[in-house]
């Protein structure tokens, strides 16, 4: 017997037991099906609730489906002459769920109509079709029923698209629209293109018709929101036409939107206000649920507006203003679509991770096409990719060893793979092992076979996750690049580097990778930015990460190793400060407690233990505020940390509530200090009468001022200094990259004096005077057993900083602070090495006095394991 026969008759049989299962999973089907045919396709009105019924529509127009709607009417029967406001809710929602702040509070003033779009709410929900162009139709034969000549609109997020081809069909009744998290022009929903949204929305169809068809549930799934008539709706619907409909909208616009909002970005807002000349914006927090947290602001700007509107001083597109007629005809292909993120990223790569079970590779390259168009980072692509694949791949190794070769010959296993591949690969892996995996993933056709040969072999799971990761992690970014360079072209280069191998495909990917990174990017004035943006960073040394800067001052202090013979000496420098005196992990807050002799100087502060619960820190920060007389904004920033990492600026409880929603460290609360910040680096030999000032750094805190025409983005990229830093004020800034910035409005880029996250650091010897040197000496003399370290101070007044007074330390660094004014531009690398070296030989110098005085170094290990701390963040 074979060894593949062995294999096969060790694997546990299909029990005759799976019969009796399906038995069961049949009856319940039908039970669930039976009664959701019984249950009414049309609920019964909630309270307060008018019913009425219209001829189907997109049903042959026969007139035997009748479609019941269910709508609210605050003043059912009114005059004309009053006032009436149309709320429209969006996908999945109903009037009654999502408007009861808005009926209540817009209903005192006017006649309120509220109707539940067909297929949602209480409405009739089986429709023949649920596109925004069918519940456009619907709504005008509602309100013809009902007879409303003129309305306001009011439309929620999808119900946008209702209201724009509601519009569309009668533009004389409309008096005005206002857009609540609205959609609109089809580029800056989903993934921006009509066919590729489509492509998932039919995705997400097929999802919802399985689970409510094939799942037994017995009509529970038809009752939750997320449902199939919510996926027809989107399924069903076009954008396209929307962009039209609003570059010609006439009446007055009110554009309500939140800048947290991750279901329709605030970047579709902005282009509705660019485009909708006469629009007014209006940005909330809240999100995309604002109507629920935010109703009664909300209701107050409707009622506002549509006053205005009745008194004509709202603008229509005739009455615009000139400038912004003249911007909204600008084409959009001017204006770049960003990437999509928060929870529409969160599901593009789970439906990227469900695609990857039907084609590994098809679903890799069509990620890459997504990366390719701007629509999805690469990272998240490659980690959807991914993640599809280990899971896919695992069933189908778990399946071999469970079910082996019977359940090759049933679904689903038997349509992607013959069991003579099966066969082959298992003599293949029983030849030459668990390295065949590895091989497996770069010769496509054989992977699955393989997979399931292994599972059969009874390999461990362990050893085939093992080898399966790490071709997969080279695999994946590799085709996922590819396709992002290559586009539609891509599978002919895949054919031609299956037939001729690996090295082939990879000398292939790093020949276009070039081309894409460096030539294409020339083509467009942000890309040739970018690239001297990264071309900036590359060559000069103040952008170098530290691991590399820091090569040379690694050697110069081996040398000083050598002639003190001790590699740990300069952590004697400090003595009252602990962790090595300051070289990594010390606690800031210690640190100032250190200073308390000099505390009118000192910005008021307080710590918040880590293991306080959530609301107890919230409290302290409320007492720290009440008890110190201060107000906002304060900052937040971890008690142990480097390089500005962590630090916020809080300017309100929610800021507060948001930064302690992450943190997992002790935390100090300061005092906001404005002004200019400085950087002075002091030592003093133990011994000395009077100590030094080594360097001062004036750190500059950039901005940039608007003109009224560029976005924020531009404004970065026209911006020579900012341009270096381009990508970290990017993702600062990316909740208002796109934002056209007004003229003379200044947009501070950092907030913070800290060279890593943009601010520019320059020699400030300029306000070294004999009094600041003798108030900094006098303050480092204050705290016994401190001789070497770099005040952060703020001061409102340069020349009072310069007499010695009228200033604030925010912090005080350690032995490894940096004397900042080598990062002047203006500086040379040698310069700058020469200060570094003279920073730690005079370190070295201070520890080997400090340790002849009794002063104990950190013994090597102690050393290493303060480096290796992984509590430091």
């Amino acid at each position: 017997m074979s060894n593949y026969q062995v294999a096969v008759n060790s694997v546990v049989p299909w029990k005759r037991r799976w019969i009796f299962w399906i038995a069961i999973y049949v009856l319940l089907l039908g039970l669930s099906h039976t009664v959701r045919m019984a249950a009414p396709d049309t609920p019964r009105p909630a309270d307060g609730q008018h019913s009425i019924a219209l001829q189907s529509y997109g049903d042959q127009e026969t007139g035997d489906s009748p479609v019941h709607i269910r709508y609210i009417d605050t003043q059912p029967g009114a005059s004309e002459n009053e006032t009436i406001i149309l709320l429209l809710h969006g996908s999945p929602m109903a009037a009654v769920t999502v408007f009861p702040e808005l009926i209540q509070r817009l209903s005192t003033n006017a006649r309120v109509i509220a109707p539940d779009l067909p297929g949602f709410g209480r409405s009739t929900r089986t429709i023949p079709d649920y596109s925004i162009q069918a519940h456009a139709e619907y709504m005008k034969r509602f309100l013809e029923r009902i007879g409303v000549a003129r309305y306001h609109a009011v439309a929620y997020s999808m119900g946008s698209g209702v209201a724009l081809n509601l519009y569309e069909l009668h533009p004389e009744k409309m008096q005005s629209l206002t857009m609540l998290s609205a959609i609109g022009v089809q580029e800056f929903e989903l993934l921006g293109d009509y066919h590729l949204n489509h492509a998932l929305h039919g995705a997400q169809l097929l999802f919802f018709r399985f689970i409510t068809d094939w799942i037994p549930h017995f009509g529970i799934l038809d009752q939750i929101p997320l449902n199939l008539a919510y996926a027809k709706n989107f399924y069903h619907s076009d954008q396209r036409p929307l962009r039209s409909i609003l570059s010609g909208f006439s009446p007055a616009t009110l554009i309500i939107h939140s800048n947290e909002d991750y279901f329709v970005p605030m970047e579709a807002a902005n282009e509705h206000f660019r485009i909708v000349p006469q629009g007014e914006l209006k940005i909330y927090p809240g999100g995309h649920l604002m109507i629920l947290s935010e109703g009664e602001s909300l209701a107050e700007d409707i009622h506002d507006f549509i006053t205005r509107v009745g008194q004509g001083e709202a603008k229509t597109r005739a009455e615009a203003d000139t400038d912004r007629a003249i911007a909204s005809s600008v084409p959009f292909s001017s204006i770049r679509v960003p990437e999509v993120r928060g929870t529409t990223l969160a599901a593009i790569i789970v439906l990227i991770a469900l695609a990857t079970l039907i084609s590994e590779d098809a679903t890799c390259i069509g990620a890459g096409l997504l990366t390719a168009r701007g629509f999805i980072g690469f990272l998240p692509a490659v980690f959807g990719c991914f993640a599809g694949i280990v899971i896919g791949d695992v069933l189908l190794f778990l399946a071999g060893r469970f079910f082996g070769k019977p359940a090759l010959g049933r679904a689903p296993l038997k349509w992607f793979f013959k069991k003579e591949d099966v066969e082959r690969a298992f003599h293949w892996f029983s030849a030459h092992g668990p390295g065949i995996i590895l091989v497996s993933r770069f010769l496509p056709g054989s992977r699955l076979p393989t997979y399931f040969a292994a599972g059969m072999l009874g390999m461990k799971i362990r050893t085939f996750f093992l080898y399966f990761c790490m071709a997969g992690i080279v695999w994946t970014p590799l085709l996922v690049g590819l396709a992002m360079l290559l586009g539609d072209q891509l599978y002919a280069h895949y054919g031609y580097v299956q037939k001729y191998g690996i090295w082939t495909f990879a000398g292939i990917f790093i020949v276009l990778m070039i081309f894409i990174r460096i030539l294409i990017p020339l083509f467009t004035h942000r890309g040739r930015r970018l690239l001297l943006s990264t071309w900036r960073r590359k060559v000069s040394y103040e952008f170098w990460p530290p691991y590399i800067f820091y090569l040379p001052v690694v050697g110069y202090i081996l040398y000083l190793t050598l002639k003190h013979g001790n590699p740990t000496l300069f952590t004697a420098a400090n003595p009252s400060i602990p962790n090595g005196s300051g070289f990594l992990g010390e606690s800031k807050s210690r640190i100032l407690d250190g200073l308390n002799d000099s505390s009118e100087y000192l910005p008021h502060y307080d710590i918040v233990k880590r293991q306080l619960p959530f609301h107890e820190k919230i409290t302290r920060v409320e007492s720290f505020l009440t008890n110190n007389g201060s107000h906002y904004p304060i900052v937040l920033k971890p008690d142990i940390g480097q390089r500005g990492k962590g630090v916020a600026i809080a300017r309100s409880i929610t800021d507060v509530n948001d930064f302690f929603a992450t943190s997992e460290h002790d935390t100090i609360v300061q005092e906001y200090v404005d002004g200019h910040e400085y950087g002075v680096f002091y030592y003093r030999y133990p011994g000395s009468t009077k100590g030094k000032i080594l360097s001062i750094t004036d750190k500059k805190l950039l901005t940039v001022e608007g003109d009224g025409h560029l976005s924020l983005e531009q404004l970065i990229l026209k911006h020579e200094r900012a341009l270096c830093m381009a990508p970290t004020h990017f993702t600062k800034h990316r909740h208002q990259l796109y934002r056209i910035i007004d003229a003379g409005e200044i947009v501070p880029l950092v907030e913070l004096g800290t060279h890593s996250l943009g601010a520019l650091f320059l020699d400030g010897s300029h306000v070294l005077t004999p009094k600041l040197e003798a108030k900094i000496d006098g303050i480092s003399k204050s705290f016994k057993g401190f001789y070497f370290g770099r005040y952060d101070i703020r001061t409102p007044v340069v020349e009072d900083f310069k007499a010695g007074r009228n200033f604030k330390i925010l912090e005080l660094n350690g032995v490894t602070a940096e004397a900042t004014h080598i990062y002047d531009p203006k500086n040379s690398i040698f310069a700058a090495y020469q200060m570094l070296f003279k920073q730690w030989r005079i370190a070295f110098d201070i520890g080997a006095i400090n340790a002849l005085n009794g002063a104990k170094p950190l013994s090597f290990f102690q050393f290493l394991k303060l480096i290796m701390h992984k509590d430091i963040p």
